[in-house]
């Protein structure tokens, strides 16, 4: 009859969704209430140190658990292995770290030989979220647990070593060499005492006090909608919820429709009914409300570029099951047309952009939003343009059913002038469609979880031609180095070969071209020394102290001897040398 529970971490929040099943029964209700929200509890609970690298450790000083020893942390983490902690004696040590993806070890000796106590998960540990680990060991025995799963304990021997002697300081991450732990650690308590990895993290290396940053930083790089995720030595962009793809959500994803081709879009999946809660929250803007027992959208966002040569053409529909829909059309003359039909009016209002042909071939984009009455649309690059729906219309579009794309293809009754601009069907590209938290084109080109949702006639062929060239904003008149003012522009047009109204562009190209050509001399000279110095090398005149007479002696002694009057050294025979 009742059901409640606490929310107590921080990285659930928002609630994106509740979902109650089993309203379907007669006089079956749900309420739902959230009490008010409280922050209490130890400060140092999100006492928590990001490890970047693989070598990053933070040291402390040495660890006294000569007899008992209480260590217990929550980590998160999404690599494979990594030492959490370690201090060394003589031959004593105590140690925990992440052996593999689900396995925990806590491993110490304190005379007796190496003892490890090992906890196996049955599902993963690298997931990303917290798992608090708990350490104990005492003269009796020793023990590991990690989050709710069994607790290992490990009986000391009755004789033997007991106390735990060590000497080196305490690491925290990467030790002797081995792979540190890359992630988050926080909370890390050892005999109860709170060690504060903020602060010593400030001024270690390869370490980041607390568990983001990136994102704050970076996060704007995430773009059209794009969900900025914090990574332990940088950040990723997600892109599930928009019609992007690419490392910052601005790759578009379209396609090519050839004539004939349509794709449906189901918002509730086959089998299941559109009282679906689920659906409902897939279909729902992020902040729109549900008011009806049924689905009923109060509000509605809607993106896309499209080009074509070919008009007329449906290139955006949404039925219901209910008379209400929403169309954007292409009328026979090649202008837009945004058609909604919400109730309370005897015909569809309609939107019609009559000064431009958008059945020209080139990208154009169209952006759709009404809040209640209010519509506002923008087109292109043009202002956006409010209008408001008439008082008699109704604002809720009722009972959502199906998103077509190229043609619709529906059972029942359908506006007579959709009927006529169905055939043949649109022919051009589509890109970056997405209605409210809805892609209908990259669910149909990228696996996703909502692929299933997707029927397509026709094959669809991936092309980004329908996408938009990316724009340069004009720079502003202070910032832009050849604005001139309205003065200038008066005079240049009237006297146009003015030596002073033009001086100033004339020096500037003149500086420039002078520049290049001394650049282009100064490069021929240094070729010419070059080749000059290479060519006249081997020539010229040299002294040596070669002397004279040598060229006709018998050898270099008898060539000194001849030429030099006060060389009178005699050779003793007997002091001759013989070279065998």
């Amino acid at each position: 009859r009742k059901d409640s529970g606490m929310l107590s971490y921080k990285e659930h929040l928002p609630v994106s969704q509740v979902v109650v099943g089993d309203l379907d029964r007669p006089g079956s209700e749900a309420k739902v209430s959230v009490g008010p929200v409280r922050c209490q509890g130890d400060r140092n609970y999100w006492n928590a140190a990001s490890f970047v690298t693989s070598s990053s450790y933070l040291h402390f000083s040495t660890f006294q658990g000569e007899t008992s020893a209480d260590i217990s942390f929550y980590f998160k983490t999404s690599a494979s292995d990594g030492v959490f902690l370690e201090n060394l004696g003589n031959t004593d040590f105590i140690k925990l770290e992440l052996k593999s993806a689900t396995e925990v070890s806590f491993s110490f000796d304190v005379g007796n030989g190496p003892v490890e106590i090992v906890v196996r998960s049955p599902n993963p540990l690298n997931d990303d979220q917290w798992h608090r680990v708990n350490a104990e060991r005492n003269v009796k025995q020793a023990s590991l647990q990690v989050d709710q799963l069994p607790l290992e304990v490990r009986k000391a021997p009755t004789e033997g070593h007991t106390r735990l002697e060590l000497y080196s300081q305490l690491y925290v991450g990467a030790a002797g060499g081995q792979r540190g732990f890359l992630g988050c650690i926080r909370s890390l308590r050892m005999n109860g005492v709170t060690l504060d990895l903020e602060e010593r993290a400030k001024v270690t290396p390869g370490v980041k006090p607390g568990c983001s940053g990136h994102c704050t930083s970076y996060g704007m790089y995430c773009a059209n909608g794009g969900k900025c995720v914090e990574k332990y030595n940088g950040y990723s962009c997600d892109c599930s919820r928009t019609a992007y793809d690419g490392p910052f959500c601005i790759k578009d994803v379209g396609a090519f429709f050839e004539e004939g081709m349509w794709l449906r879009y189901n918002f509730h999946s086959p089998g299941t009914s559109v009282k679906d809660l689920v659906s409902r929250t897939l279909l729902s803007s992020a902040d729109a409300e549900i008011t009806a027992p049924d689905l009923s959208l109060n509000k509605e966002e809607l993106s896309f570029s499209f080009s074509t040569t070919k008009s007329p053409c449906v290139l955006f529909y949404v039925s219901s099951y209910t008379p209400d829909f929403m169309a954007v059309l292409v009328n026979p003359t090649g202008n837009l047309q945004i058609r909604y039909n919400l109730g309370g009016t005897k015909e569809p209002y309609n939107i019609d952009i009559d000064h431009r042909n958008m059945a020209n071939g080139q990208p154009h984009t169209v952006n759709v939003t009404r809040n209640g009455r209010d519509i506002v649309l923008q087109l292109d690059h043009y202002p956006p343009t409010s209008y408001s729906l008439p008082a008699t219309s109704d604002i809720q579009f009722n009972s959502p059913k199906a998103l077509f794309l190229g043609k619709v293809i529906e059972i029942g009754k359908i506006d007579q002038d959709i009927y006529k601009y169905n055939t043949p069907g649109f022919t051009g590209c589509l890109s970056r469609v997405q209605f409210n938290q809805i892609a209908p084109l990259k669910a149909a080109l990228r696996p996703t979880n909502a692929s299933s949702h997707v029927h397509i006639q026709g094959e669809l062929v991936e092309s980004n031609c329908g996408a938009s060239p990316l724009t340069i904003p004009p720079m502003s008149a202070a910032t832009d180095p050849w604005h001139l003012d309205s003065g200038k522009v008066a005079f240049i047009a009237d006297f146009p070969y003015n030596g002073q109204a033009i001086g100033d562009g004339v020096n500037r190209n003149s500086a420039i071209i002078g520049g290049v050509i001394a650049v282009v001399i100064f490069t021929i000279l240094c070729t010419l020394v070059f080749l000059i110095r290479y060519m006249f090398r081997h020539k010229g005149t040299y002294h040596t102290n070669e002397a004279k007479g040598a060229e006709s002696a018998e050898s270099a002694d008898a060539a000194i001897m001849n030429n030099d009057p006060n060389f009178t050294e005699t050779i003793d025979e007997s002091k001759k040398e013989w070279l065998i």
